[in-house]
């Protein structure tokens, strides 16, 4: 019984698993390459024809299919973790907020916080919103709604009104 088409199933699973952790998308191509040797060598038992089969599907998937991936994954953009992932959300007041002093409720939890701009002091529940992290503190920002979010607001329209 020929058994090299193990061999590719087992370069297949080895790329995956680099891929994992390089995530450059070329080890998933390779690995794809791999899988389409698996097969031809599985059906025909040729070790020439799977090298030949592993060659073109590589260098097809590495230039048709990893830079569209690639570009898909650039527009998604770097996923926000850890604190970095709280820039930008609203918190409320639960001790006055000056610049240097204060404490808001953001996500549950109390944080230590200080206004970004001098000057400013933001009062007991108030809403704010997170514009940096500094240390354990977040810097805060009065919350500006948007006006169009704002009930009994209405936009002005761009012509006369019929």
């Amino acid at each position: 019984m020929d058994v090299r088409w193990l061999i590719w199933l087992a370069v297949a699973l080895l790329c995956g698993l680099a891929e994992v952790f390089t995530l450059s998308l070329v080890f998933a191509m390779v690995a794809g390459g791999a899988l389409v040797a698996t097969a031809v060598s599985a059906a025909t038992g040729s070790t020439a024809t799977a090298v030949i089969a592993f060659v073109v599907a590589t260098g097809m998937l590495l230039v048709l299919v990893r830079p569209a991936l690639m570009g898909y994954t650039e527009r998604l953009g770097a996923p926000t973790i850890g604190v970095a992932a709280l820039v930008g959300r609203h918190a409320e007041v639960t001790r006055a907020v000056s610049r240097t002093e204060g404490e808001v409720r953001l996500g549950g939890e109390i944080w230590t916080a200080r206004a970004a701009s001098p000057g400013h002091v933001l009062e007991v529940g108030s809403t704010v919103e997170v514009t940096a992290i500094s240390g354990a503190s977040v810097l805060v920002a009065a919350h500006q709604p948007d006006p169009a979010t704002r009930p009994g607001v209405t936009q002005p329209t761009d012509g006369p009104e019929s």
